[in-house]
């Protein structure tokens, strides 16, 4: 049986020299910014309270979740950030319109970890109402910008100790 913790709940250790060098970046959509302003505090409060400081927090706003995955982008190539967390918040409408930018907007957000060798968390919410979206950016379900952190902190942190393996594998392992 597995148990699920509460985002937020653990606290990711790194190593205070690794600490100090993190740049950690946030791409955040303009559009519904009353539940994406949201994120962003849980996303930076949960970036704070694993010891990180304002000044290592880059964050920068895009028009909508469509651009949030050139936006990370173009932190990776101008900002030379270790990770960045994209927050969204996609609410359907009565066109098919939700469709097309939810499905983009995860598939090229996915594919920048896979380019820059560097993590991307997915943080946008996609949901059939506002009050589903407000539930899900701090309200009943939690919050998708602090759970967003947690992602981006993981996977630096596994990549510290894979990189920190001195141990090479033939493949047959």
């Amino acid at each position: 049986m597995s148990v699920k913790k509460k985002p937020g709940s653990e606290i990711v250790q790194f190593s205070d020299e690794l600490k100090e060098k993190i740049r950690l970046g946030i791409v955040v959509s303009e559009w519904n910014e009353k539940i994406t302003g949201s994120l962003l505090e849980a996303c930076k409060d949960c970036f704070k309270k694993h010891g990180f400081k304002e000044e290592q927090i880059i964050v920068h706003w895009v028009p909508g979740s469509f651009e949030l995955a050139y936006g990370a982008q173009l932190l990776f190539e101008y900002s030379n950030v270790d990770a960045v967390a994209c927050l969204g918040c996609i609410i359907k409408g009565e066109t098919p319109h939700f469709h097309y930018i939810s499905e983009s907007t995860a598939l090229t957000i996915g594919q920048l970890s896979l380019k820059y060798n560097r993590p991307v968390s997915f943080g946008v919410i996609t949901s059939e109402t506002e009050f589903h979206a407000s539930d899900r950016a701090g309200g009943s379900k939690g919050n998708k910008g602090e759970e967003a952190a947690m992602a981006v902190l993981k996977m630096l942190k596994m990549k510290e100790e894979l990189k920190s393996d001195n141990r090479k594998s033939l493949g047959f392992v």
